[in-house]
């Protein structure tokens, strides 16, 4: 509110140089983002992903039973998936052949009766050399059941 009632000996002219500088400068950032945006490369929205994991549920009870659905791309080279549940002191895993262009696009694996622990689920698709050609990961949380068991 001071600058408002600060302006008595300014003169409109300079009030009015000042004003159209402040709106040349924002309206040359503005310019900027938008030749930004309009030049950055696209975005992964709506590109095709080789390899999706899901898991269900998130968070549980111990002991819990995890459902692991993994969709691929289909492509010749896929020769294998590896599947692993992994806390601080557990491990599990599941490792299927895969037929290249052939193979189902989604499968489902079911890891059973896992203890309380904070659980990294990943998916690993191999080529045929073996090679991972893509990995992707969830967090799921097993946490330790309230009546004692």
């Amino acid at each position: 509110m001071q600058a408002y009632l600060n302006l008595r000996g300014v003169s409109h002219v300079v009030l009015a140089l000042h004003i159209t500088k402040a709106v040349d400068a924002m309206t040359r950032g503005m310019i900027l983002i938008g030749a930004l945006i309009w030049w950055s490369p696209p975005s992964h929205a709506g590109a095709k992903e080789i390899l999706m994991l899901r898991v269900s549920p998130a968070v549980a009870f111990a002991p819990a039973n995890l459902v692991v659905r993994v969709t691929i791309e289909a492509d010749s080279h896929n020769r294998a998936m590896l599947i692993v549940a992994e806390s601080e002191h557990f491990y599990r895993s599941s490792e299927i052949e895969l037929n290249g262009d052939s193979a189902p696009r989604t499968t489902r694996f079911e890891f059973r009766s896992l203890p309380s622990g904070v659980y990294e689920v990943s998916a690993v698709l191999n080529g045929a050399a073996g090679e991972p050609r893509a990995r992707v990961r969830q967090q799921v949380n097993v946490m330790t059941s309230g009546s004692g068991h």
